[in-house]
């Protein structure tokens, strides 16, 4: 039995390594948020020294930036494989309501996995600056995706009169971002099915004369 190259041995336990150190990361950055959480708690979290930390990542910003690619790859483009098949989905929907159906269920699926990563970046590009590019940037991507999916409404028929694209984007945005999702599900305790029938509700009243 051939054994395994020590090169490849001890690459394969740095890997390890580097992924208890993410996952410790994820976890203090989730429960006490991203200023409060130091890279000497990270390292009592992985069971490794802080020295061992330092050396893999150089500083807390740069965990903050590989937990950002490693769980919303291509954030700082206008959208992923991934990102496109659902919103080509959504965007092939035959009416308005199967639209907005399909648009808050999409939206739901995305924010429970990545809603958490999203509230830590933001709270670190609000409290200490760090990750504010990709905060920007994460912003910018989503309002795209929006203001997509209302030129779909708008080729199924006419916005309610008085709402412009611009607002009804807005709208869609405020909706469905990470923020109000986070506030209702994660501290108002509200279920998943609550929070996609709500965010389905509101874009109906708001962007169809139907819910006028």
């Amino acid at each position: 039995m051939l054994t395994p190259k020590v090169p490849d041995a001890r690459r394969a336990r740095a890997q390890l390594t580097r992924q208890r150190i993410l996952d410790a990361a994820m976890t203090l950055f989730a429960e006490h948020g991203y200023e409060a959480t130091t890279i000497a708690s990270i390292a009592r979290e992985a069971g490794v020294a802080a020295q061992t930390v330092y050396f893999a990542f150089g500083n807390k910003q740069r965990l903050l930036t590989d937990l950002i690619n490693l769980y919303l790859p291509c954030d700082d483009a206008l959208g992923s494989r991934d990102t496109d098949d659902w919103t080509n989905e959504v965007l092939a929907a035959g009416d308005v309501r199967q639209q907005l159906r399909h648009l808050a269920h999409r939206t739901r699926t995305l924010n429970e996995s990545a809603a958490p990563l999203l509230e830590v970046l933001r709270n670190a590009a609000v409290t200490q600056d760090d990750g504010q590019d990709m905060w920007q940037s994460n912003k910018n991507r989503r309002r795209f995706l929006q203001s997509r999916f209302v030129d779909a409404l708008t080729d199924k028929g006419p916005l309610p009169d008085g709402l412009t694209h611009e607002r009804a984007v807005d709208i869609c945005y405020a909706l469905l971002g990470p923020e109000l999702y986070h506030l209702l599900v994660s501290e108002r305790n509200w279920t998943q099915d609550q929070w996609e029938d709500w965010a389905y509700e509101g874009l109906y009243r708001h962007l169809t004369d139907n819910g006028h």
